[in-house]
């Protein structure tokens, strides 16, 4: 077991260093080290699959028998078992061409995005929709390719429940979409337009983040085109990124309570996980609904903005100095369809989920072409959030994670959506106080929960298992439900 764990270090060395090269190149390498860091990344990607697919691994398994079921033994075991098959069915050619496009891709997304041009993005998705392709004949599925692809974030998930579980959203929402959308938002969202200073704006920021629980001195933040949150095999070491609109406060303050809850999962993991393959977040459902609860569950609710609307006043006087705390209450919970998703309210934002659910569905089955995608996703637009697009760059273009080969990505915000609320109502019912301790600015016993239920275990356990024990309960979408209905009904006065 020990030399089993020792070539497990390795690996975890081998995809932190990739990940490190990742993040420089999202934050700070210059645009000539591009073809550079695509053959180092794939060098390194490369190494880590062949370890993973070696005889020895196959063999130190084998040799490792059945552990005690529910040890950090188990765990190890049922994990390295389920990415060494994955590593022996996808060549090691493969993987490094999958690396390499995608880091030759994300540039070039940038720069397509900038020029509102998706023809000069087309190629680079061409080639890793076609290596995505391979990748699921490789990898095989019983039911639907997309399959495949999918069971790397969330495992065990499969297209059907999803399916469902975006059915029941459509039409548990529709209601309360059609309620919200005779209202004019302009003048609803009025305080977060202004002049915002990005010194200020990150100080704000930064100041929540701390609040929160998030520890400085095993983190960072810097800005990225896209913000995200990475971490470098445990965590003592987890970053995050955001990025700044001088005349918005909207994207910089909610991308980084986003984040944050990204980066406390991590932070919230055993340490005693590092380096092995228990390390980090369960699933990326799981990892979604941190992110989704403080952003949102917390970070837009009334007792959050008791406490932190007065500080945010008084470090944008002249923009918010005039607007209460229930207009300002109201502004950042306006419902308005929205070309952007990271910009959509609570009731469209899993719309937009669904309509990039379903085009990856049907780009990875074939039915829909990469020449194709502008107009299909515009006409999906249309028919879930009731808009088209201006341009490319706030339609096809605004999203990365096809650029970097996050095909089945997309589904777990929204199951992170879900479980946000059934948590966060664990918590409540066992630590009764936590709206009183937000209107105080205190978020230890909420977080103490989280860590207590679901950070500390890493991938302990499986994503399913884990919700059912911290829950009670399989992952239930009637909790969002309710949760919107009693919150946006009480702001636009519709049942």
């Amino acid at each position: 077991m020990d030399l089993l764990k020792e070539r497990l270090a390795t690996v975890s060395d081998l995809d932190s260093a990739s990940s490190v090269l990742s993040w420089d190149q999202q934050t700070y390498m210059p645009a000539g080290g591009v073809a550079g860091r695509a053959e180092q990344r794939a060098t390194l990607n490369r190494l880590s699959h062949e370890i993973l697919a070696s005889t020895e691994i196959a063999q130190l398994l084998d040799a490792a028998g059945e552990p005690e079921p529910g040890t950090d033994t188990a765990a190890i075991i049922r994990l390295t078992r389920r990415e060494h098959e994955r590593a022996t069915k996808l060549p090691s050619r493969l993987v490094a061409e999958i690396s390499r496009a995608t880091t030759l891709a994300e540039p070039a997304w940038e720069q397509a995005r900038a020029a509102s041009d998706f023809p000069m993005f087309a190629p680079h998705l061409e080639k890793i929709l076609g290596l995505q392709r391979e990748a699921v004949e490789h990898l095989g599925y019983e039911d639907h390719p997309y399959d495949a692809l999918l069971d790397r974030y969330e495992p065990g998930s499969r297209k059907a429940r999803l399916e469902t579980m975006f059915d029941d959203l459509k039409r548990g929402t529709a209601d309360m979409v059609r309620g919200t959308s005779a209202h004019s938002e302009e003048v609803r969202e009025a305080p977060l337009h202004g002049k915002f200073d990005e010194l200020k704006q990150e100080e704000f920021g930064r100041m929540i983040s701390t609040s929160f629980g998030y520890d400085w001195d095993r983190g960072r933040q810097d800005r990225a085109v896209h913000p995200f949150c990475i971490n470098f095999g445990g965590p003592g070491d987890v970053r995050m990124t955001t990025r700044f609109d001088p005349d918005w406060l909207s994207p910089a303050l909610f991308a980084t309570l986003h984040e944050t809850g990204h980066a406390l999962y991590e932070q919230g993991v055993d340490p005693a996980y590092s380096r092995t393959p228990i390390s980090g977040g369960a699933s990326l459902g799981l990892h979604e609904s941190q992110s989704r609860l403080w952003e949102n569950v917390v970070g837009r609710s009334l007792p959050f903005w008791r406490h932190f609307y007065p500080r945010l006043q008084k470090a944008f006087p002249e923009t918010l100095g005039s607007a209460d705390l229930e207009t300002f209450y109201r502004a950042v919970n306006a419902a308005r369809p929205s070309e952007i998703r990271v910009e959509a309210d609570e009731l469209t934002y899993n719309l937009h989920v669904a309509l990039r659910f379903e085009l990856e569905v049907a780009l990875i089955e074939g039915s829909l072409t990469v020449s194709d995608l502008p107009d299909a996703w515009n006409a999906k637009m249309k028919e879930h959030i009731g808009i088209v697009p201006k341009n490319d760059a706030d339609g096809v273009l605004q999203d990365s994670h096809w650029a970097i080969g996050y095909f089945g990505y997309f589904p777990t915000y929204t199951m992170g959506n879900i479980l946000s609320l059934q948590l966060f109502d664990a918590a409540l019912e066992a630590q009764p106080g936590i709206f009183d301790d937000m209107e105080h600015g205190e978020f230890g016993v909420l977080l103490g929960w989280l860590r207590e239920n679901v950070h500390r275990h890493g991938k302990k356990y499986e994503p399913d298992d884990l919700i059912e024990r911290a829950t009670g309960r399989p992952l239930d979408v009637q909790p969002y439900l309710r949760y919107l209905g009693e919150k946006f009904g009480a702001l636009y006065g519709i049942s």
